[in-house]
């Protein structure tokens, strides 16, 4: 029963943390702007500035945040990311100047540790054979939140351009008052382990995930999977208005309705299917989809089919999280913090390459003189990248559970 209010907690945590960043998407752009004196165009380079440094210290600081986790506990360093989320946003709805916003989001980036210890903190509450499900919840609650938050932010943009930074922060500084009150620790002496910083840097924390069976190949494995994945937020809106003739709202559309079809997934499915055919051919199933949904955008030319192929799409869910308890099942108790820092990292490498892997491709193919005009082209590369994955993930052996920590 405790283990289910916790875990009950920590949905609600990623939920409310996922509303309080996709609050502020509508209206970044605006207050770009207003820091900047630019136009839109200057807005959109100092908005990629600010997105890449974020991913930038997740990447460095994600297995130094895992391993402080193992140490100090979850709760801490849950608490602590919440309360530095709260101050970024009223720095930012206070910020006059860009590089005020930069220092913020540098400072965002290296606590970004609610998603990846929340998944540690599942790891140290969930019997292995429920991690797949669980991981899934949390997917779903993060997809929750973001088909909530820009909804809302939007309505608060109305207000004024500052409001919806002012509601993130409001959020943040709620969720961390109910954190206080009701979150216990799940980090015991029996598997507290000493920081290193040896293996808190990436390299290190790589070197140390990798001395764990199977964990290397996983590892590539999920690093090619995101690389993939994020072909969507990186290239649909330019996509959709090239491919389809799409506005800015019927983008919006399609996002909520894939966000909702996948949020559906990951609650509904990832649980039934892990337990009817296990996480590995969970996994693979969950790429076998990806790969032939990046191969039907990359040739589709009707937006009717675009859009009723979305639910079939959605169920490429199922891959990530069932990667995630077999990742889960490789690491020691006393290394889940890391692991999940080490696959934090492992995402911001991605959302640092893949838009500007997709964008080129999508410009190279769209440009005015393209030797071949192909607006899908960066699906059909992402189907490559899928099927490189599917070979690494079957052909390896399966992962058994460590009898030890290999520090």
């Amino acid at each position: 029963m405790q283990n289910r209010a916790a875990l009950i907690f920590v949905l609600i945590t990623v939920t409310l943390d996922s509303i309080g960043i996709g609050l502020i998407f509508p209206v970044m752009p605006q207050l770009i702007e207003e820091v900047t004196g630019g136009d839109l165009s200057q807005a959109a380079v100092w908005g990629g500035v600010l997105a890449t440094s974020f991913a930038v210290m997740q990447f460095l600081f994600g297995p130094v945040v895992g391993n402080l986790s193992d140490r100090y506990g979850r709760r801490p360093v849950m608490l602590t990311a919440l309360a530095v989320m709260a101050a970024d946003y009223l720095v930012m709805a206070l910020a006059g100047s860009v590089w005020l916003l930069l220092a913020g989001r540098l400072l965002a980036g290296i606590t970004a540790a609610t998603h990846s210890t929340a998944a540690a903190y599942v790891a140290d509450i969930s019997a292995p054979e429920d991690r797949g499900r669980n991981f899934g919840l949390i997917g779903a609650g993060f997809g929750m939140g973001f088909i909530l938050g820009p909804l809302i932010g939007g309505l608060l943009a109305a207000l004024d351009t500052r409001a919806p930074f002012y509601g993130a922060a409001l959020m943040a500084a709620a969720n961390l008052a109910l954190g206080l009150a009701v979150l216990p620790e799940t980090v015991t002496d029996r598997i507290r382990r000493p920081f290193r910083w040896s293996r808190a840097n990436p390299l290190g924390a790589f070197r140390a995930a990798g001395k764990l069976p199977g964990l290397t190949r996983l590892m590539a494995v999920f690093l090619l999977l995101s690389v993939a994945g994020y072909v969507y937020p990186a290239i649909w809106a330019y996509y959709g208005r090239t491919r389809f003739g799409w506005g800015a709202g019927t983008v919006g559309l399609s996002l909520a309705l894939y966000g909702g079809a996948m949020m559906a997934v990951q609650a509904l499915l990832v649980g039934p299917a892990i337990r009817r055919i296990g996480e590995a051919r969970a996994a693979s199933a969950g790429m076998a989809v990806d790969l032939v949904s990046a191969l039907f955008y990359g040739v589709v030319t009707s937006p009717v089919a675009a859009l009723a192929f979305t639910p079939f799409a959605a169920l490429g869910g199922l891959s990530t999280p069932a990667l995630q308890a077999l990742a889960s099942r490789a690491a020691p108790d006393d290394a889940q913090g890391e692991l999940q820092g080490v696959l934090a990292s492992l995402s911001a490498v991605s959302m640092i390459l893949s838009p500007l892997i997709m964008t080129a491709t999508f410009s190279a193919f769209t440009r005015p003189g393209a030797a071949v005009y192909a607006p899908g082209a960066p699906f059909l590369l992402a189907a490559v990248l899928l099927v490189v994955c599917i070979l690494l993930h079957v052909a390896g052996p399966r992962v058994a559970a460590p009898e030890k920590d290999l520090a």
